[in-house]
């Protein structure tokens, strides 16, 4: 059965016709008439009150709205009187700042005046090379790791000569007592990477004018004491210095550079702390004994100095075991009594009686130096040369003859094998950095670059017992060489360029002290 297809107008049936809309005929209902008087009413109310009321309110009424419902024009007046006092405002304001600001350049001004017065009134007080009076060390620079150079010419070393320094001893003028070679003289320390500033023993008295320099030790420090006194007296003017020893119950030695009013003290302490070779001119004591706790009596003599340089080893290297008093009380209900204060007494092990002697030292530092006022160092070890089988010379006498320092092998591993104590090197820098804390201590390491320098000491030019030796005992140097103290010039030299370096690399202190030491 075939379909027909419907036409395209009979494809979907036609549109119902809508009826038209109609608008609402309902009226507003009387409650909500109400209503909207109401709400008219208190805004048209609460507008007149606004503009009743002006001052802070003015702005907000130029842009409000008219009765009936249409914009008011702005308040001209009142735009005006608030832009005016708007302004007035900032006026002020910014005339406060002004005046702030004038008063503050005035006060830094004034102050600028005052710094540059006092500046003025400094340099004219002080004399030229005060604005050169320091000299900064390179940043990174070990001044103790290094190398031996000679210098061949003599211009940078020695420092100055025998005959020049009027106040060397005869212990120490190994020229004098018969040396032939003065090839000890011309070593020169060169740290790596960096050099040593040049000595300068105008530059150094300048940082110690009004000041003290006091070494504190044993013999190892009078030996530098005497060096440093020759470093620096070649610039002073004969009449202008002096020196006066045993003063003070002949413990303390005292160089006077009266122009400068400077000084260089040595004050004997071969322990730092009190023991029964306490005597400076009488100390050969056979059973030497310490009182390990007992500070006071040397250390009341330190109070006030600037720049104190102490050491102790050499008198540590006799036994052993130390000697240690037995009770705190000993050396006070014995004074009367010779010796017998130090007759009762333990037995330690060297290093363990180093420590005990250092913290004693270090806790007295930290608790009666003032470190603005005093800058403190502490020496290394001064190594001995006796024996010469160390450094291979198999034939050789302790350090007789010696005119040449111990050259390093490539192929050495360690440090050299001559006897030096390195225990009680690791003690003192132990200590130094425990128990110090309120006061920086300057350890000056010069214990291995000390020890290649066999050629240095006094041997058998020197003394014994206050007297030159003769022709005989010279000719016996196992018995008579002296391989711990050192010619000058010499070594002592370069320790003390090394304190050198850091008291002209110091910045100035902004007080002084008045030199006032023992006469």
């Amino acid at each position: 059965m075939q379909h027909r297809r419907k036409p395209a107008s009979a494809a979907a049936p036609p549109a119902t016709k809508q009826p038209p809309s109609r608008r609402p005929t309902a009226r507003l209902s009387l409650a909500g008439l109400v209503v909207a008087v109401f709400l008219v009413a208190t805004f048209l109310y609460n507008e007149d009150v606004v503009v009743k009321t002006g001052g802070g309110a003015d702005v907000a009424v130029a842009g409000g709205v008219g009765v009936a419902g249409r914009a008011r024009s702005p308040d001209l007046r009142v735009l005006q009187e608030a832009a005016h006092k708007h302004m007035e405002e900032q006026e002020e304001e910014d005339a406060a700042n002004q005046k702030k600001q004038e008063e503050e350049e005035d006060a830094n001004q004034k102050q600028q005046q005052q710094q540059q017065q006092q500046e003025d009134a400094n340099q004219e007080e002080s004399p030229p090379q005060q604005q050169h009076l320091v000299v900064p060390l390179p940043a990174g620079c070990d001044l103790y790791q290094g190398r031996w150079t000679f210098d061949a010419a003599g211009e940078r070393s020695p420092l100055y000569h025998e005959s020049e320094c009027e106040f060397l001893t005869e212990q120490v003028t190994c020229m004098r007592n018969g040396r032939r070679d003065d090839s000890y003289q011309k070593w020169r320390w060169q740290p790596h990477g960096c050099d040593m500033p040049r000595f300068d023993a105008s530059l150094l008295l300048e940082r110690l004018r009004n000041k003290r320099l006091m070494f504190v030790g044993d013999s190892l420090n009078r030996n530098q004491w005497e060096s440093m006194v020759c470093m620096v007296q070649s610039v002073v003017p004969r009449g202008q210095k002096t020196l006066l020893k045993f003063v003070n119950n002949g413990s303390l030695n005292v160089f006077t550079a009266h122009e400068y009013n400077a000084t260089v003290e040595f004050y004997w302490a071969p322990f730092l702390v009190q023991s029964n070779s306490d005597d400076p001119q009488v100390h050969s004591v056979m059973d030497r004994v310490i009182a390990w706790r007992a500070i006071a009596k040397h250390a009341n003599n330190w109070k006030g100095v600037d720049y104190l340089v102490f050491n102790t080893y050499i008198w540590w290297l006799n036994t052993f075991e130390m000697k240690v008093l037995k009770g705190s009380g000993a050396l006070r209900n014995n004074n009367n009594k010779k010796g017998a204060a130090w007759s009762k007494y333990a037995l330690v092990d060297r290093p363990v009686a180093y420590r005990e002697v250092l913290k004693t030292w270090a806790k007295w530092v930290d608790r009666h130096i003032d470190p603005n006022g005093t800058t403190v160092f502490f020496m290394g070890m001064s190594p001995n040369h006796i024996t010469p089988w160390a450094w291979g010379n198999d034939g050789g006498i302790k350090c007789a003859m010696e005119t040449q320092p111990i050259v390093m092998s490539s192929n050495r591993t360690g440090p050299l094998n001559i006897g030096t104590d390195w225990r009680l090197h690791g003690v003192a820098r132990g200590v130094l950095a425990r128990y110090l804390h309120r006061v920086p201590v300057h350890f000056v390491d010069i214990t291995g670059l000390s020890e290649l320098r066999k050629d240095a000491h006094t041997s058998v030019h020197t003394l014994r017992q206050g007297k030159l030796l003769t022709p005989q005992q010279q000719a016996d140097p196992k018995t008579y060489a002296d391989c711990i103290h050192w010619c000058l010039p010499g070594l002592p030299d370069t320790w003390n360029h090394f304190l050198y370096a850091n008291i002209v690399s110091a910045p100035l202190r902004l007080t002084t002290t008045t030199s006032s030491s023992p006469s």
